[in-house]
Parts: C-alpha cells; sequence; structure tokens
C-alpha cells in the first residue's frame, strides 16, 4: 500500500494533481479543499490511499492522516465509494463528519452531493460506534447554527460562485458569528451571501 506521497506538484486541477517523484509524475485524486492549499513548482507531502479494482489502480491524496482514515472509514458504509467518501470530505472536516454521525445529524450529512436522506441514515447507523469521538470543543451554538437552511443556501450559492467547498464552510462560519450576534437576520439570504462574500476579502 502507497501511504505517504512526496514530491513536487507539478500541475493542479479542481479534483486532481501531479505529484513528481523519482522521475514519474505520479496522478493523485484529491478534494477541492487540498487543490487549493497546493501550488505548482512547491514540494508537498500527501497521506494517500490506494483504491484497486480490477481494472484500475487510483490514488487519493490527503492533507493528514486524519483526512485518509476517515476517507477508508466512510467506505466501509454500505453504498459510499472512494468518490462519494471524497465528496464528503469536500465537503466537511474528518471532526463535523464525526459530529455529524455522533449526534444523527443527518441534515448535515445531506449537504454532501449524493447523499439522501436514506443515505444518511445508513451511514449514521452503520459508523456511529465506529467512528469515532468528535472534538467537543465545537459548541452547541456552533452545531445549531451548522444545520440551519440557510448554511445549505448560502454553502451552494458559494460554490457556484468559484468558491472551494472548504473556502465556502469557513466563510459561512464567519457568517454564522453574525447571525447569532443578531447582525444579519438568517431569512436575508442575499445579505447573509454579501457578508459571505465580503468575509474572503477580509481574508
Amino acid at each position: 500500500m502507497i501511504a505517504t506521497l512526496r514530491g513536487r506538484v507539478t500541475s493542479i486541477n479542481i479534483d486532481s494533481a501531479v505529484i513528481e517523484m523519482g522521475g514519474f509524475g505520479v496522478s493523485v485524486h484529491i478534494t477541492p479543499a487540498t487543490s487549493s492549499s497546493l501550488h505548482v513548482g512547491s514540494d508537498v507531502t500527501l497521506a494517500t490511499s490506494l483504491v484497486v479494482r480490477e481494472d484500475s489502480l487510483t490514488l487519493f491524496g490527503f492533507i493528514n492522516d486524519d483526512e485518509r482514515s476517515t476517507f477508508e472509514l466512510l467506505q466501509t458504509a454500505t453504498g459510499v465509494g472512494p468518490r462519494l467518501a471524497q465528496a464528503m470530505l469536500g465537503v466537511h472536516s474528518p471532526n463535523t463528519l464525526r459530529m455529524a454521525v455522533a449526534t444523527e445529524d443527518f441534515k448535515t450529512l445531506e449537504m454532501v452531493p449524493g447523499i439522501g436522506r436514506k443515505g444518511a441514515q445508513r451511514i449514521v447507523l452503520e459508523l456511529k460506534d465506529r467512528i469515532g469521538s468528535p472534538d467537543m470543543h465545537v459548541t452547541a451554538r456552533t452545531m445549531g447554527v451548522a444545520t440551519a437552511p440557510w448554511r445549505t443556501q448560502v454553502h451552494a450559492a458559494l460554490l457556484s460562485l468559484g468558491f472551494a467547498a472548504r473556502e465556502a464552510a469557513e466563510a459561512i462560519d464567519v457568517v454564522a458569528q453574525e447571525v447569532a450576534s443578531g447582525e444579519i437576520d438568517e431569512s436575508e439570504t442575499a445579505a447573509l451571501l454579501k457578508s459571505a462574500l465580503r468575509s474572503r476579502d477580509r481574508g
């Protein structure tokens, strides 16, 4: 098994990159968040998972071991293949996924394209006792905001505007603070979106 990949980044796409090592260019599938953290010409070390099929060998790359182990565990759930597991990590961090499974937060899981209510219920049922404990520094207030309908709407809008999934999540976290403080009404979708766009400018 190829556990890590270290080399120079020679090309980057939204869902893949080519890493040169030992004279070979290795193609590795990555999440949009990982893609946004890479730079052509720089050296990188990725944790990797090799998916073996009868007609293919596909390498998936991750920023750290936590992402890789979560990716591999997600695939033990019925109906979750490597592409869907990668999509889940493209939308949510490993800790957010652990929190969603532990609290049976189906709405958070349904934010991932390709996961409906039945799929979310199946993932929770099959992984709840195996996915591990979430970081309990996530507050009850943050958890409440995480399932608010406006988050799904704004998240989708940001993705359509070219945000990486992790950038969209970070922008929404900033907006959530303004919603919690009363600066913005969560029913004013346009205002929420404008605030999310301003958060990237401020960053």
